[in-house]
């Protein structure tokens, strides 16, 4: 919960606690927010305990940390059962990008490349010439 706090700051707040509650007061005070957090906690796994038994014995596997999106997307993703690691690791990037790229420049896919598998993805600056102008469109400026 508190792993970004370093010793120089827990120093710091443990000093201006002392100074605000003063130090006879300040054991009481911790007593007091620690039966506070202890009795959150409790209503907390009191209300999923609940909640697990109004559901029934279909979702006996069900955790309230799944209703995170980040984690429910990250566990279906890892599911076996769909196949998506099969997909994610026959999925070859290069080949797909040198796929694009011939289509894009209008080559054959099966010609080998001359840089040794190396696609050049910059674009070739081609100088119009005195008939090959580009239309000029006098409201687009």
């Amino acid at each position: 919960m508190f792993n970004d706090i370093g010793p120089l700051e827990l120093i710091t707040l443990v000093v201006l606690a002392v100074l605000v509650f003063g130090p006879d007061k300040l054991p009481k005070v911790i007593q007091d927010v620690m039966r506070t957090v202890r009795k959150i906690r409790e209503f907390s796994e009191s209300a999923k305990q609940d909640i697990r038994s109004e559901l029934g014995p279909e979702f006996k596997d069900f955790e309230f940390e799944d209703l995170n999106p980040k984690t429910f997307i990250r566990k279906q993703l890892d599911n076996d059962e769909l196949g998506l690691k099969e997909i994610r690791n026959g999925f070859d990037l290069k080949k797909e990008m040198a796929e694009v790229t011939d289509a894009v420049h209008s080559t054959d896919t099966a010609a080998p490349s001359s840089s040794g598998g190396r696609i050049d993805m910059t674009k070739k600056s081609e100088e119009p010439g005195e008939d090959n102008r580009p239309p000029f469109d006098a409201d687009a400026t």
